[in-house]
Formats: C-alpha cells, structure tokens, sequence
C-alpha cells in the first residue's frame, strides 16, 4: 500500500498484482472439458432437466394447481370483504356523518365503534388466514417443496 501524489494526499493506492485477474472458473469459458477433449468430441447423454423445466412441471402439476386454488378460494373473497367493509366505513363517515356521530354510550359514538371494529376484523381476518394456512395448505406445500428439491439436488441453475 502506497500513498499517492496528488490533490488528496488521503487516497490510498493498493498495489495488488491480482486485483484485475479473475479467480479460477470465473467468467472463463474452457472450450474443453474435463478431459481434455472439445465438447463435440465426448458422446453425450441425454440432458438433464433444467431448474426451470422442473419449475414449470410442479407449476403444472395437479398438487400445486390444487394448493394454488386452495389459497385463492380463501384470499379472494377474504380481501373482497374486508374491502367493501374499509369501503363501508369510509363512505358511511363522509355520508352520513350524524349515524356515525349518533352516540352508543357515553361519549362513544357509532363512528368510534366501527373504527375499533376495523381493528378487530383485522386481527380476526389474519387469524383466520393463518388457521386456513395451517390446516389446508401448509402440508401440501411443505411435501411439493420438498418434492422440487429433490428433483432440482444436482442440476445447474
């Protein structure tokens, strides 16, 4: 390491003979392979099955469409719903403001009873979610990841 000459004397100039070199096996290409010999001359078997071939099979086979149609047979309508309800809301306090400022007990009002209602649906919508997750899908994605593994152990990405 050297200091260098010029309108910042900080900057530090690392003398490394290997810095612009690559490292063995990377970004070269060997025409040959292993054995010495071109690639056209060595007798080749049949090609092995990219990471994206298995891919598209498990995204085309009837476990992961079954899994698939699981999550959206919940989450579509689950969303929908606490959509139009948000929505709901939203219109009713801009509306009719006095129902919403209509009084339940004390000083609580139908407004504030619908905004805390938005929390509990919250929280109820993500334990639902999670409880669907668990008991309809979590094993049967579980056994298709474990299934893409093993087809994908051993082949380049």
């Amino acid at each position: 390491m050297e200091k260098q000459e010029g309108r910042d004397p900080a900057t530090v100039r690392f003398d490394d003979p290997w810095y612009d070199e690559l490292a063995a096996g990377w970004g070269e290409h060997d025409p040959t392979d292993a054995a010495g010999a071109a690639p056209d001359t060595v007798p080749r078997q049949q090609a092995a099955p990219s990471a994206a071939d298995i891919y598209l099979e498990v995204q085309r086979s009837p476990a992961f469409q079954e899994v698939r149609g699981r999550y959206r047979r919940f989450a579509f309508p689950a969303a929908l719903a606490f959509l139009v309800w948000y929505l709901a809301y939203v219109v009713a306090a801009t509306a009719v403001p006095g129902l919403m400022a209509r009084p339940v007990a004390g000083a609580v009002n139908v407004a504030m009873v619908a905004g805390l209602g938005q929390f509990a649906t919250t929280f109820l919508l993500t334990w639902a979610y999670a409880r669907h997750a668990r008991l309809r899908r979590d094993s049967a994605a579980l056994e298709l990841r474990w299934d893409t593994q093993e087809m994908t152990r051993g082949v380049r990405q």
